[in-house]
């Protein structure tokens, strides 16, 4: 625990301070940073399931993608990546890998950029809101993420005060129904405060207010629970306990940014209709 609890402060600071010297650049900087790992990572545990990803070119295509909103061109848009990396990995899976598991190399290598850098450009989308303020949209990726990661914080501490009711034996032994309404409550306290108190810098949309940001805050760490349950899946398959020891305490980088994956793009989505 004094492991995990040193780590989380020290991400926190490191977020804090990348996004205050360098704004959205910065988050855009470390949005694809933490994708990059992420996806390797995920094709790391792939190959310990016995199949061989593309992943040096995955990961490449990885970063193309959650830069691609920067370009603001119409042809350069994370969809059409996406369809030119089918299309070049399925003529090398023609030639390449072996006979066996060429279905799964393929598969794996398109899931693994699907599910992280495209998900994860969503909240390069979110950096690039424009608002009331100049800052508006580093101010919800901010959000965003406090409200995703805190939902963890608060499921973890309710989950060893009242945690009796199991929520997913088999995926996530230690998960409970009692832990995960505690993360919502924390998340939906959490997410209701930053807009009240930064109520008068008007970083937030006028729209967007602290009632709402309860209202909505909930669901949203609602899919970062889905999320970590969807990573649990794919550690047991691969039959490992952390994606990766890059921090301690806490694992690797896929353990970090998992509830994000899920919740930049419905977060997006509140924001966009705001």
């Amino acid at each position: 625990m004094p492991k995990r609890i040193f780590s989380t402060v020290l991400l926190w600071l490191i977020i804090f301070a990348t996004m205050y010297f360098f704004q959205e650049r910065g988050g855009i900087m470390l949005t694809v940073l933490v994708g990059t790992l992420t996806l390797r990572e995920l094709y790391q545990m792939v190959r310990r399931m016995g199949c061989t990803p593309f992943d040096r070119l995955g990961l490449l295509i990885g970063a193309a993608i959650m830069l691609s909103p920067i370009a603001r061109v119409p042809l350069v848009t994370p969809e059409t990546i996406l369809a030119v990396a089918a299309v070049v990995f399925a003529i090398r899976i023609v030639g390449e890998r072996n006979p066996e598991n060429r279905v799964e190399s393929l598969a794996w290598t398109l899931f693994g950029l699907i599910y992280v850098p495209f998900m994860l450009q969503f909240l390069v989308r979110i950096l690039l809101i424009n608002g009331p303020h100049a800052h508006t949209g580093l101010a919800l990726a901010l959000w965003l993420i406090a409200v995703s990661k805190f939902c963890d914080v608060g499921a973890l501490l309710s989950g060893m005060a009242f945690g009796k009711h199991k929520m997913a034996p088999v995926i996530s032994p230690k998960k409970t129904w009692e832990g995960a309404i505690g993360g919502l409550l924390t998340s939906a306290a959490l997410g209701a405060g930053i807009v009240y108190f930064c109520h008068s810098y008007n970083y937030f949309p006028a729209t967007f207010t602290p009632l709402l940001a309860a209202v909505v805050a909930a669901p949203i760490a609602g899919f970062g629970i889905v999320s970590d349950l969807v990573e649990s899946v794919i550690k047991r398959r691969a039959n490992t306990k952390d994606s990766g020891a890059t921090i301690p305490g806490i694992g690797g980088m896929f353990d970090l940014s998992d509830s994000l994956i899920l919740t930049s793009p419905v977060g997006f989505l509140v924001f966009s209709l705001l």
